[in-house]
């Protein structure tokens, strides 16, 4: 008997894969659990509209994470660090103070988990950050910091 998984279902296959097991196996397993349903042509129609719509969301979800690429490319987001003498700053700026900024500044919802700063800036200067938007789409923010 041929299945369309609904779920990913251990050493069988993942979610969307239509599968051939023993008429058992589906009957007593995956048909009452509800992982998979029978592979019918009304079935198979449905599965091959779900990808599509799939595909068209991710597409618009890829041209979105690119036009919101270079509208950051753009920017410049300008913090400042107190700094003492000699040039020693006190503190440092981190991804959330520079997520923070970019929402106060432009009105940006930056999640800070996908800035890709690796250590905290410590000193003046202009730096430029990697923003993960999408698994295929890399923006780089300009971060200006001003001592104070």
């Amino acid at each position: 008997m041929e299945i369309i998984l609904m779920q990913d279902v251990k050493a069988l296959g993942k979610k969307g894969e239509i599968v051939k097991v023993n008429d058992g196996y589906a009957r007593n397993f995956i048909l009452p659990k509800k992982l998979g349903l029978e592979a019918t042509k009304q079935n198979l129609y449905d599965l091959n509209m779900q990808k599509a719509a799939e595909e068209k969301k991710q597409k618009e979800l890829l041209e979105e994470a690119r036009n919101f690429a270079k509208k950051l490319e753009e920017l410049t987001v300008v913090l400042a660090i107190k700094a003492g003498e000699g040039g020693r700053t006190f503190g440092s700026i981190s991804s959330k103070e520079i997520a923070e900024a970019a929402k106060k500044q432009f009105n940006l919802d930056i999640d800070k988990k996908k800035l890709g700063l690796n250590d905290p800036i410590k000193h003046a200067g202009s730096y430029t950050v990697q923003v993960k938007l999408h698994p295929q789409v890399t923006a780089e923010l300009k971060v200006k910091v001003d001592a104070i």
